[in-house]
């Protein structure tokens, strides 16, 4: 089969197009033929380098797929068949990755796509949903609570925007003059420039704080003021432990989740009611990984850039 790669760590040009072998099928799997990959900053941050140390490559990015089953471990206890079209969550390990034609995952990480999806769309949701879901989960607030959301405009900000709106929860979010309209059309409540003068809008509109971040534009101690005391800010690149006030900084990582099959198949069903929005930025095809990636680097996408497969001959 045909994979994105990388032998050694780098800039977006350490991606290339390589031949792998095929996986197999082992207990308790699926083997997925993939139509197309979401582009996120996790495989931007493992293309440079992250979670590569002492291994050896090729290395193949990627944690989101859709795609069509071609085959399903016999012993596997599952509703699903072989031909359904499916999106899936893929934990990279090594040669392991979602931009690969064929992808084999456990069968607790795949669901049906959403009804009327396309493969670009869904390919755009297990991943940073699950992220939100478990960090709304690991907040476990009561209905009512205050919870600001830093980096609204991205993907993994609007779904913890519309997720927490769901679970009935007060949201005020950061963004810029150019993405008031799309924040405020995700649900948040209250939108305020972002900046330095983010957690003083914040104090302004709650006086004592709110009762938690979910920091998806990693702005840690600089969000803190925002937060009140005894309060959680929730972050995604490992940042942890109590701060001032006794704010509480937890880290979350969606490999915990990436076996929640229920959690992700009733993102699948809010997808279908309408309370989560599909976001696609752009469609490159796989020989274009490095171009997804300078432009997922520069700055101000609001969607995913996805990475299309079904279209190239097989190996």
């Amino acid at each position: 089969m045909k994979a994105v790669a990388f032998d050694t760590p780098g800039g977006p040009e350490v991606l290339n197009v390589v031949d792998l072998p095929d996986p197999e099928v082992g207990q308790g799997e699926v083997l997925i033929r993939v139509q197309t990959a979401a582009v996120s900053p996790t495989d931007t941050m493992r293309r440079a380098g992250a979670r590569t140390e002492g291994k050896e490559g090729p290395f193949v990015p990627g944690m989101d797929v859709a795609g069509i089953i071609e085959a399903i471990d016999a012993d596997a206890n599952t509703d699903l068949t072989v031909g359904e079209k499916v999106m899936a969550i893929v934990v990279p390990d090594g040669a392991h990755g979602a931009y690969a034609q064929r992808v084999v995952v456990p069968i607790d990480s795949v669901v049906r796509m959403p009804e009327g999806a396309t493969f670009a769309e869904a390919c755009t949701l297990p991943m940073n949903g699950l992220t939100a879901r478990l960090a709304l989960d690991t907040l476990d607030l009561p209905e009512g609570s205050t919870l600001v959301v830093t980096g609204a405009a991205g993907v993994l900000g609007g779904y913890v925007i519309q997720l927490a709106k769901a679970d009935g929860l007060v949201v005020m979010a950061d963004t810029s003059d150019a993405d008031d309209e799309l924040v405020l059309s995700l649900g948040a409540d209250i939108v305020k420039l972002r900046g330095e003068t983010f957690p003083d809008a914040v104090r302004t509109e709650f006086p004592k704080g709110v009762d938690a971040v979910v920091d998806a534009a990693v702005l840690e101690d600089d969000i803190l003021p925002a937060v009140k005391d005894g309060g959680t800010v929730i972050t995604i690149r490992g940042a942890k432990g109590e701060r001032d006030r006794g704010v509480t900084f937890q880290p979350i990582w969606v490999a915990n989740y990436a076996k929640e099959r229920a959690k992700l198949d009733a993102l699948r069903q809010q997808v279908e009611d309408g309370v989560l929005t599909l976001r696609v930025a752009d469609v490159l095809q796989m020989e274009d990984a490095a171009e997804a990636h300078r432009k997922m680097e520069a700055g101000g996408i609001r969607g995913r850039i996805v990475l299309e497969f079904g279209d190239i001959p097989w190996a």
